[in-house]
């Protein structure tokens, strides 16, 4: 029989899954604090005797971890080393029977909507009042800012609806306050967050009104980079390109998940757009802001892709040239729109399809960069590593993106700064430069 164990209560959020997630897990984390409870999050010691994880549910690799880090807890648990576990998030909200069924030592399961509850649990108050508060995890100069909650998009290969629910805005006002927060604790550089972006204002302000966000966290002082992440190409208001163009704090940066372009595809994807439409929002983007940087993902495999439509995935991104882009294996969710097809692509095809797919990308991404080599760029500082000091560009966000390395033997940089670097050579994915005094 396990003995409890010794240790004073102490929270460890553990959190899996994507910016979203850890947006969430630092809301979770600000209402404990105000609470007065010890929380830390990831702790390397494990010290918490009461673990909280907050799960990914998206598609199976993250399915496998989450399942992986409960087992994992359970059986601390079961040794005395954790007294309670307690499971939230994406695979809590899509599986919690199952999960009820399969894993019986986790103390209570709870969805993505539960946060009051799982505080109450945890002998906490939710305060409605704590607009903006929370602990951050990520560095001290960047943070992720969620605009709106779920999608209303019928993907046919996406589950986030089934676990995150209908697109609800978070109003202008709120998100304002928020950024002057972050701000106050020294935040530089924000990273918008939605399911859809695109989306933003629609349900509160019967409109589209990302462009009108942006000029309002424009004006947060301190706040000098703003970062746009998932955006959708159908309705994509085209006034937040005028913005970029104008407004020096808002990132030409454009992340904008496409994930596929043969038109058959995207049908039955549900996109709601074509191969000729997908096209010319590309070339919209660069007429309107001509140095902008794309990052785009697409999913090979999907149910029936042929060698031909896959074939002209592949010379469609060798005639874009997206400055970033990522390609995953698609993978067959139940409840989703695509599961009724059959999963006809075989794995080993997915794999090397994918791998096609980055080997043409580090080749554009290489030629790119050749072309930054004698350059300079204003960069955001994150960390030091060995013997670098690891930066970015507006046109990088952070572990998706190139990184640019300054050599620490030879020069100095605060985390957190921004230094002009001169670049002097570059690889597919790493710029190295020098500081200009």
């Amino acid at each position: 029989m396990r003995t409890k164990s010794v240790k004073q209560n102490k929270i460890n959020v553990v959190t899996l899954g994507c910016s979203k997630n850890i947006y969430d897990s630092e809301v979770l984390m600000g209402q404990l604090k105000a609470n007065g409870k010890e929380v830390v999050h990831e702790d390397e010691n494990d010290e918490g005797n009461i673990v909280v994880i907050n799960t990914c549910g998206f598609i199976g690799k993250a399915k496998e971890e989450s399942v992986d880090t409960i087992l994992h807890y359970v059986e601390k648990k079961e040794a005395g080393s954790v007294d309670k576990v307690f499971v939230t998030g994406c695979l809590s909200e899509r599986y919690k029977p199952d999960l009820e069924k399969e894993i019986t030592d986790v103390d209570q399961y709870f969805g993505t909507h539960d946060l009051p509850n799982l505080l109450k649990v945890l002998e906490a108050d939710y305060k409605h009042e704590l607009i903006g508060e929370r602990l951050t995890t990520t560095p001290k100069h960047y943070a992720y800012l969620k605009i709106a909650e779920g999608c209303d998009r019928p993907c046919s290969f996406c589950a986030i609806p089934l676990m995150r629910g209908k697109h609800k805005s978070t109003p202008i006002e709120e998100i304002v306050i928020e950024a002057e927060k972050l701000a106050e604790k020294g935040i530089k550089e924000v990273m918008l967050i939605a399911q859809d972006l695109t989306y933003y204002g629609l349900d509160i302000y019967k409109k589209r009104a990302l462009a009108e966000l942006l000029q309002a966290l424009a004006k947060v002082e301190g706040i000098e980079w703003i970062r746009m992440h998932y955006a959708f190409p159908s309705g994509f208001p085209m006034d937040v390109l005028e913005v970029m163009k104008n407004e020096p704090k808002v990132c030409n940066y454009l992340d904008i998940p496409l994930q596929h372009i043969n038109t058959e595809i995207l049908k039955s994807m549900k996109r709601g757009t074509t191969h000729e439409k997908t096209t010319a929002l590309i070339h919209k983007f660069r007429e309107a802001v001509p140095d902008m940087a794309i990052r785009t993902t697409l999913i090979v495999g999907y149910p029936g892709e042929t060698e031909e439509q896959f074939q002209e995935l592949k010379d469609w991104v060798e005639e874009m040239r997206f400055e970033r882009l990522g390609a995953f294996e698609y993978s067959h969710e139940e409840n989703t729109g695509a599961y009724v097809l059959e999963d006809d692509v075989p794995d080993d095809v997915k794999f090397k399809r994918v791998n096609e797919i980055m080997e043409i990308q580090s080749q554009i991404s290489w030629e790119i960069n050749q072309e930054k080599i004698g350059k300079t760029f204003k960069c955001l500082f994150d960390r030091k590593e060995g013997n670098y000091f690891y930066g970015r560009t507006e046109f990088d966000s952070p572990d998706v993106d190139n990184d640019v390395l300054v050599d620490a033997r030879e020069h100095y940089i605060k985390i957190g700064e921004f230094v002009d670097v001169k670049i002097y050579e570059a690889g597919d994915f790493d710029l190295y430069g020098t500081p200009v005094n």
